[in-house]
C-alpha cells in the first residue's frame, strides 16, 4: 500500500531523483556483450522484447540477437509477435519446414498486403526467420520453434481459414460454423462498419463467435482428422474472430480503456495458449512495443485504467518468471505513415526533449548499452518518473514531445537497451 500511494504521488508531481544510469550502463557491441543479460533472462518462462517504434531497424536487430541466444542456451520454444495470426502462421510453417510452406522466408513475407506491412515484411525478419529454419531443420518436429502473430487484427482472413478448415474436415461443423458468421452479414470484410452498425441498434454477434470456439473446443472428436499443429491453428482462428468482434465493437461504443484492454487480454490469452501448446516446462519470448510488454502499473497508462500483457503476466506467472526488456533510443530515423493506411515513408525522430529517459541516458556518453535493474534501483529513492518516447505506426516528428509516456523505469521493466541513434527498418515493399 505504501508503494502504491507514493506511484499515485509521484505520477501526480513527477518528482526527480538523483539516481545516476551512468553507473550500470553495460557497453554493448556484440552478442557477447549480452551474458549478464542472457544469464539474468534465461530461466524465465517469458522474456518480453520492447521497441519505442514499429519501425526501427536496431530494435529488430538486438531482439534477434537475444532471441537466438534464448533459443540455443536456454530452449525457448517460440517466439509471438505484435503481428496478424493468420498471415503470420504461414510463416510458422516456413521456419518449421512444413509440407507446403512457401520456398523462402521472403517469399512468405512478401505476401503479407495489411498495412503496415513493414512491421514484419521486412529484411530484418526475413534474417530471423531463414536462421530458426536452419537451427529448426536439426529438430525433430515435435521439437521445432515456432513464430506466430498474437494480435486481434486480420480477423476478416481469419474468419476465411476456420471456414477452410472445416470444409476440408467435417461438413457438419463447417456449415455450423459458417452459418454462425453468417451474423456478420452485411458487414463482411468490414469490421468499423460493423462496430457502427452494432451502435446504431443492429444486434451484435459475440454469442454467434463465441459458439464457433465453443463448437470447434468441445468437438475434437469430429474434427480428430486434424493434427495437433493444424487444430491449434483453427481453434486460434475462432478465437481471433471472437475477440476481434469484441475489440472493435468496444473501440466504437467505449471512450475508456475497454478497447485498448480487449486486445491486450486477446494477447495474453494467445501467449498462455501457446505455453499450453508447447507443454509443461514450455518458454517464451514475445516481441512487442514497449507500451504492450513495459508493465504498464508504472505508467501513467495505470491512470486511465489501461493494462498490458508485461503487467498481466507478471500477475499471473509471478514477476520471477517473468522479465521485461525495453527499448530507446536519442535520436534517428524510423519507418511510419503520417496516419492510417498511409504511404510509408522514412522519418527523422528528433533529439528527444529534456527531463526524458532517453536524454538522460545519452549523457552515458555510449552510442548503446543496457541496463538490468535489481532492488537497489526499486528503492523509493530511485523512483523517477521521466517522459519515455513512443512511436506507433502513425507518426509526425513535429508533435515528437507528445510522445513520451510519463515511466518509473526500473519498475516497468527490468532491463532495458539503449541507442544514441537509430535508423529505419529496411521493408520488403515499396
Amino acid at each position: 500500500m505504501k508503494l502504491r500511494a507514493t506511484l499515485l504521488m509521484i505520477f501526480s508531481l513527477m518528482m526527480a531523483s538523483a539516481q545516476n544510469f551512468t553507473e550500470k550502463a553495460k557497453l554493448l557491441v556484440n552478442a557477447s556483450s549480452l551474458d549478464p543479460l542472457i544469464a539474468a533472462a534465461g530461466d524465465k518462462k517469458l522474456v518480453l522484447l520492447g521497441e519505442a517504434s514499429h519501425g526501427t531497424h536496431e530494435y529488430y536487430v538486438w531482439r534477434d540477437i537475444i532471441s537466438r541466444r534464448l533459443i540455443t542456451e536456454h530452449n525457448f520454444n517460440f517466439i509471438a509477435v505484435e503481428g496478424d495470426f493468420a498471415s503470420l502462421y504461414n510463416l510458422n510453417q516456413y521456419v518449421k519446414n512444413v509440407e507446403g510452406a512457401g520456398k523462402s522466408a521472403r517469399e512468405v513475407l512478401m505476401k503479407l498486403n495489411r498495412w503496415p506491412t513493414w512491421m514484419w515484411a521486412n529484411e530484418e525478419v526475413v534474417a530471423l526467420a531463414e536462421w530458426l529454419r536452419k537451427h529448426n531443420d536439426s529438430l525433430p518436429q515435435d521439437k521445432k520453434v515456432g513464430f506466430y502473430g498474437m494480435d486481434v487484427y486480420d480477423e476478416w482472413h481469419s474468419k476465411e481459414m476456420v471456414l477452410e478448415v472445416l470444409k476440408k474436415t467435417d461438413e457438419s461443423s463447417f456449415n455450423f460454423a459458417k452459418q454462425q458468421y453468417n451474423c456478420f452479414n452485411p458487414h463482411k470484410g468490414e469490421s468499423w462498419q460493423y462496430a457502427h452498425a452494432v451502435k446504431g441498434g443492429k444486434e451484435d454477434c459475440a454469442a454467434a463467435t463465441k459458439r464457433v470456439v465453443d463448437y470447434i473446443r468441445s468437438n475434437r472428436e469430429a474434427l480428430k482428422a486434424l493434427p495437433d499443429d493444424t487444430y491449434f491453428y483453427l481453434l486460434q482462428n475462432a478465437i481471433v474472430v471472437h475477440n476481434a468482434e469484441e475489440f472493435y465493437r468496444e473501440s466504437v461504443a467505449s471512450k475508456d480503456a475497454v478497447s485498448w484492454n480487449s486486445r491486450v487480454f486477446h494477447m495474453r490469452e494467445t501467449v498462455g495458449d501457446l505455453l499450453t501448446l508447447y507443454g509443461e516446462n514450455s518458454k517464451g519470448v514475445v516481441w512487442a512495443h514497449n507500451t504492450h510488454i513495459g508493465d504498464a502499473s508504472f505508467t501513467s497508462m495505470r491512470n486511465t485504467g489501461e493494462k498490458n500483457i508485461g503487467q498481466l503476466k507478471r500477475e499471473s506467472l509471478g514477476k520471477e518468471n517473468v522479465f521485461l526488456i525495453g527499448f530507446a533510443s536519442y535520436k534517428g530515423k524510423v519507418m511510419a505513415g503520417s496516419r492510417w493506411g498511409a504511404r510509408m515513408e522514412e522519418m527523422t525522430i528528433p533529439n528527444a526533449i529534456r527531463n526524458s529517459v532517453e536524454t538522460k541516458l545519452k549523457k552515458t556518453g555510449m552510442d548503446a548499452c543496457y541496463f538490468i535493474f535489481d532492488e537497489a534501483d526499486r528503492q523509493e529513492e530511485n523512483l523517477e518518473v521521466m517522459g519515455h518516447r513512443a512511436i506507433g505506426v502513425v507518426y509526425n516528428p513535429q508533435f515528437d514531445r507528445r510522445q513520451f509516456v510519463p515511466t518509473i523505469v526500473p519498475m516497468r521493466y527490468d532491463a532495458l537497451l539503449f541507442f544514441k541513434e537509430t535508423t529505419a527498418l529496411r521493408p520488403l515493399h515499396r
